[in-house]
């Protein structure tokens, strides 16, 4: 490392240190107990103080929800909405407490949630006096403190996920399922057969590939698929592996694209991909819509920078501590929730500051640097997993064909106990959109790197991702859920799959520990990828003239929201990591969709050539559209 990296990493290391005593500070607010008066009324509990996850959750929410406002909109306008059951038949709710400002100061005894009065360790029931002003939980007549409820419900039909599926198949059907008949050539390719020494780019096909799945191989996969499973039922298993199919063509898609349109800079190294994609193709090929196309370009290179800070960042960074707490801390902790609570916001903490040193010195590197670490690490990590997952397949493989049969049944039915078909699609598509990243672009950044002279080559290298992501390994991820229930036991991501490990005899004992470690591995991996994603976005934007100093402004924010995202709540990290990569599908494929006929017609000749053995097209070379 050389000494200005090692200095900022040192510099970033100071300062979440800073961080994370003044968060933990925060966490240990309380409001202290007012004195005890004579005579007391019940009441539930005075509202928790605002923690530093409250904090975070306020930045958040508001961006999510102006996007969703914008570009999830209903298409079904609420024709199709139900309400989520449990395994019993039961309406799933959203239960919230009941918090009103006391008028006057009144002496209180406190409450739980049943209506049984607390008491403290000398027995005496818990009191206190609440002031004026301050805000509490009443009770009802029987004592139960009042909560308000709202059923939770699936079966939205978010307009961008009906936009993603749709240019999937569009693609799939406009280059002849090309992506499937061409599988072998695609892994021909990965194993180094057409490479040569006069190929340009910065890094082989097959690092290309392990980088761009690190970026994808991984929460999706484990998460994910828990997620997708405990909205929308089996039967969203299904329509993630339908997307993950049909993903492979957007994959081959726009990767063909990044790679005719990249460009070197001047230090040689490459940038490419969507935004690069809709400036320079449509100048040069659609000339009357260039001002739409460079528009375009801006939109996704926004969207990408959110998407790299939100899912490809503080998502991971959160599930991270996640498992690392539940694993590893929870067990020896009780039963007492405030010790649990106590204790979790020390874990956050302390995981976010780590990931985020940890990732401050790895992203002052390249995607040479990259590639070379993913290629060994996720192979290694995927292939443990999946050999994980196999084992408690095969251990139960009597019980697959009822459960295949259940997902299937489930993804079809019109009215079910998750929503309907409605339902499990739109969450398997939305699922699969977030784990294997195809029709986003995401991955097209980091596949303009590699070494090729054939752009349409590369896009049958890219193609294989959604098939080992999504149609491969979280089937895999699906089936052990299944076998164990657990997405009707459990709520949340990557706990629900540590739960299903939990529950099988064979690994109940040694494996969720390597699955915690794996999916801290998973996560770190994912976020250096990311990084890499997000910064060639902000050097697009600030311009030839500003480009070191965007990226570097774009490293230290994302190291910052590394930790932020480890100390939010998952539901706000979530929908951030929706927010941004979804959106991103909206300029990509409306892009891909205006060029498609330049990209059907190089399939074309690159298929003529591939079969009569001959390769010899001369690369497209383009100016750099930030000078302009």
């Amino acid at each position: 490392m050389n000494r200005p990296a090692a200095l900022l990493a040192t510099h970033l290391l100071v300062i979440f240190t800073g961080l994370s005593l003044f968060a933990t500070s925060l966490h240990a607010q309380e409001v202290a107990p007012p004195e005890a008066t004579a005579e007391a009324q019940p009441i539930g509990e005075l509202e928790p103080p605002t923690t530093f996850q409250d904090r975070v959750d306020g930045v958040i929410n508001p961006i999510n929800k102006a996007i969703f406002d914008t570009l999830f909109f209903d298409l079904g306008f609420g024709f199709f909405v139900t309400p989520r059951l449990d395994s019993d038949g039961n309406v799933k709710m959203d239960v919230q407490p009941v918090f009103v400002e006391a008028e006057a100061e009144f002496a209180a005894v406190l409450v739980d949630e049943n209506g049984a009065m607390k008491t403290g360790e000398d027995g005496e029931p818990m009191r206190l006096t609440v002031p004026a002003g301050a805000s509490y939980q009443p009770v009802d007549a029987a004592g139960i403190p009042q909560t308000s409820s709202t059923p939770k419900t699936t079966g939205t039909i978010p307009f961008l996920v009906v936009w993603l599926g749709c240019g999937a198949v569009f693609f799939t059907i406009y280059h002849g399922f090309v992506t499937l008949r061409g599988m072998p050539h695609a892994i021909a390719v990965v194993l180094g057969r057409y490479q040569s020494d006069d190929d340009e780019g910065e890094v082989p096909p097959f690092r290309a590939l392990t980088s761009a799945l690190s970026a994808t191989v991984g929460l999706g996969n484990i998460a994910g698929v828990a997620v997708a499973m405990v909205i929308g039922g089996p039967g969203a298993l299904f329509w993630m592996m339908f997307l993950g199919f049909f993903g492979m063509a957007s994959k081959f898609h726009e990767t063909t694209l990044a790679q005719m349109f990249r460009i070197k800079n001047a230090d040689g190294t490459i940038s490419g991909g969507p935004m690069y994609t809709l400036d320079l193709g449509f100048k040069r090929h659609l000339p009357a819509l260039w001002p739409l196309g460079k528009a375009l370009a801006i939109v996704f290179a926004l969207f990408c920078m959110l998407a790299s800070l939100g899912g490809g960042n503080m998502f991971q960074s959160n599930q991270a501590a996640e498992a690392f707490f539940t694993t590893f801390v929870e067990p020896g902790l009780g039963e007492s929730q405030a010790t649990i609570d106590a204790t979790r916001g020390w874990v956050d903490n302390g995981v976010g500051v780590f990931l985020a040193v940890a990732v401050a010195f790895v992203v002052l590197g390249g995607i040479t640097r990259i590639g070379a670490a993913t290629s060994r690490l996720v192979p290694i990590m995927a292939a443990v997993y999946v050999m994980a997952c196999l084992f408690i397949v095969l251990a139960n493989v009597g019980e697959l064909p009822r459960l295949i049969g259940m997902v299937f049944s489930n993804a079809f039915a019109v009215e079910s106990a998750f929503g309907g078909l409605i339902g499990a699609m739109m969450v398997g598509f939305q699922r699969a959109a977030f784990s294997s990243e195809a029709g986003v672009g995401s991955s097209a950044i980091a596949h303009a790197a590699a070494q090729t002279k054939e752009p349409v080559r590369e896009g049958f290298v890219a193609s294989l991702e959604p098939f080992i992501d999504t149609v491969v390994i979280c089937f895999m991820t699906g089936m052990v859920v299944l076998i164990t229930n657990a997405y009707l036991e459990e709520e949340g991501g990557a706990a629900v799959t540590l739960y299903a490990f939990k529950q099988v005899e064979a690994t109940s004992d040694w494996f969720p520990f390597i699955l915690a470690v794996s999916i801290v591995l998973f996560a770190f991996s994912t976020m250096i990828s990311w990084c890499y994603y997000g910064e060639r976005a902000a050097g697009y934007l600030c311009g030839t003239r500003y480009a070191d100093a965007g990226i570097l402004a774009f490293r230290v924010l994302f190291v910052a929201c590394v930790y932020f995202g480890a100390v939010g709540s998952l539901d706000s990290v979530i929908g951030l990591a929706d927010a941004g990569l979804l959106s991103m599908a909206l300029p990509n494929i409306l892009g891909g969709l205006l060029l498609a006929p330049l990209v059907g017609k190089m399939t074309e000749d690159y298929w003529t050539r591939l079969k009569g053995g001959a390769f010899d097209a001369p690369a497209i070379d383009e100016p750099d559209p930030r000078a302009d």
